[in-house]
């Protein structure tokens, strides 16, 4: 690193307010050259929006912003850069169509004025490349990477443009374990060599496991920032929440019954007419939880969307209760006893506009006790809402409240309550914690586990790996579409799984996982 790069950043008295809401609210954050310095706190604590202030996304209402001592003031993320600050999205902004030597290129003047020079771009991008360890070929269209290597595009065109200080917004979202690993090998070099990163997560394991100091945000404002050899998971999670939170739900033993759900090779075609869903032979019994595991877009959504009847089965057999309900419709599924809770719940399962009291009936508007005829009881309808907001906690100034005024989280909760009050015989949970702060996360497993005890089989489909080893009896791995193995959950280690979800089958998953390597810091 040169002497023009960044030492010190600091932010004094960031507040920046939306309608309705004060995102900041007066929040002091600095990181220093050669740390990383992590940003934690629940989903809509703060973090994206005061890191989109440095980036020069937003501008803040009040406050100050320093680069080594001198205030600045970014109007665009072009002053941001040109001030060598580099954001790495949680969103890629890459141009699929474009080779990664082009989308670095994007945006930037040519060395040899109206010329191309990709050669020269694309030498840089292998020198890059070589240096931090992110073999990426510059001459390869970004649609053929895997989710891991497009993020690596993304570290090298921040670079490329002469970043000394990266911002990365949750990072290891979309990421398998082994490129979570790969990733932190790049940080660390990059802190090495004297760069800035700022770590935005909420992913306790992670921040623990990679940063040097961390900032904790709740409600817009700092709780406070700590040493990370000096803290724990526990104490972190308790600066977020400002309560005590159960590393892990209690998951007792529960005798398993018959195959309540059965797949007999499942197939489905996607949104664009091609086939995501190829062959799937899956059983779920009674009193399990049978977790999905796969990163973003290997066919997860499809398959929870064709058992729910949202999507057509184009082959094979999908039976509950040995009642074949291949093509039935999603009402008759709905009385068969199988309960869905989406993993677009703004889109599939609630109504926005609709008040919770609404909402809480959506299924069952039109049956007994909620109507008779063509009238509606508002009184059972009211009760029945009611007992609902207080059996699962659903925080809502009344239950008259239009839904679109809830948080993410409690959204999710009502959800739950309606699904979980039928009784169901099958469920199928898809995303069930996203978007969803920790608190709210605990108590969704929390009634997950009960469920389970009640005998309910249930497809848990998540991208979260945590949180399909927490809650899971066995784990099955999809990658483009294929079932690459099902594995009990506690003979399952990170490596087999990060392995199988990168296309390896589970036989030679378990081998190559046998070998021994380094430990996985994210996971000690």
């Amino acid at each position: 690193m040169n002497q023009s790069s960044i030492q010190h950043v600091e932010m004094r008295s960031i507040t920046k307010r939306f309608p309705g809401v004060l995102a900041n609210d007066g929040v002091d954050f600095e990181v220093r050259a050669g740390e990383i310095h992590a940003l934690l706190g629940e989903n809509g604590a703060g973090k994206s929006t005061l890191m989109r202030q440095l980036y020069g996304l937003y501008q803040p209402d009040a406050g100050a912003i320093l680069i080594d001592g001198r205030p600045v003031t970014f109007t665009s993320p072009s002053d941001a850069i040109a001030a060598r600050i580099g954001m790495v999205h949680q969103h890629f902004m890459l141009v699929p169509t474009l080779t990664v030597a082009e989308n670095v290129a994007l945006g930037l003047p040519s060395s040899r004025g109206l010329r191309l020079d990709l050669d020269v771009v694309s030498a840089r991008i292998r020198e890059l490349s070589a240096t931090y360890g992110l073999d990426v070929k510059p001459d390869a269209e970004v649609w053929t990477l895997s989710v891991g290597q497009q993020q690596r595009v993304e570290i090298i065109k921040a670079l490329y443009r002469g970043a000394s200080l990266l911002i990365m917004d949750e990072p290891t979202a979309v990421l398998t374990p082994q490129e979570v690993n790969e990733l932190f090998v790049t940080l660390r070099q990059m802190v090495a060599d004297g760069r800035l990163i700022i770590f935005i997560s909420h992913k306790l394991h992670e921040v623990t496991a990679i940063s040097s100091r961390v900032t904790v945000l709740r409600d817009g404002r700092v709780v406070g920032t700590v040493n990370t050899a000096d803290t724990n998971r526990n104490k972190l999670a308790y600066m977020m929440v400002g309560r005590e939170i159960a590393a892990q739900p209690e998951r007792p033993p529960v005798i398993k019954g018959e195959a309540r759900l059965r797949l007999r090779g499942v197939c489905a075609d996607g949104d664009a007419g091609l086939q995501v869903v190829c062959g799937i032979d899956l059983d779920v019994h009674a009193g399990e939880i049978v977790g999905v595991a796969g990163v973003s877009g290997n066919g997860q959504r499809e398959l929870a969307e064709v058992i729910a009847g949202l999507r057509s089965c184009t082959a094979g057999a999908i039976e509950m209760d040995g009642q074949d309900i291949t093509h039935a419709p999603t009402g008759a599924r709905i009385k068969a006893g199988l309960a869905y809770i989406p993993e677009e719940r703004m889109r599939d399962g609630t109504i926005k506009d609709f008040t919770v009291e609404e909402n809480a009936i959506l299924l069952d508007h039109g049956c007994p006790p909620f109507s008779q005829g063509v009238f509606l009881n508002f009184g059972t309808i009211a009760d029945y809402a009611e007992h609902l907001i207080e059996a699962f906690d659903v925080k809502t100034p009344s239950r008259n409240t239009l839904l679109k005024s809830l948080s993410g989280g409690n959204i999710q909760k009502l959800i739950l309550a309606r699904e979980l009050t039928r009784d169901p015989k099958v469920l199928i949970a898809a995303q069930p914690t996203r978007g969803v702060d920790i608190g709210a996360t605990e108590y969704i497993h929390k009634r997950l586990v009960e469920q389970r005890a009640k005998g309910t089989a249930t497809l848990l489909i998540s991208e979260d790996l945590d949180e399909i080893r927490a809650l899971s009896d066995r784990i099955a791995v999809m990658y483009e579409g294929m079932l690459m193995g099902v594995v009990d959950r506690d003979a399952a280690t990170v490596e087999q799984l990060g392995l199988m979800m990168a296309g390896v089958r589970e036989e030679e998953a378990l081998a190559e996982s046998a070998v021994p390597a380094r430990p996985d810091p994210t996971h000690p």
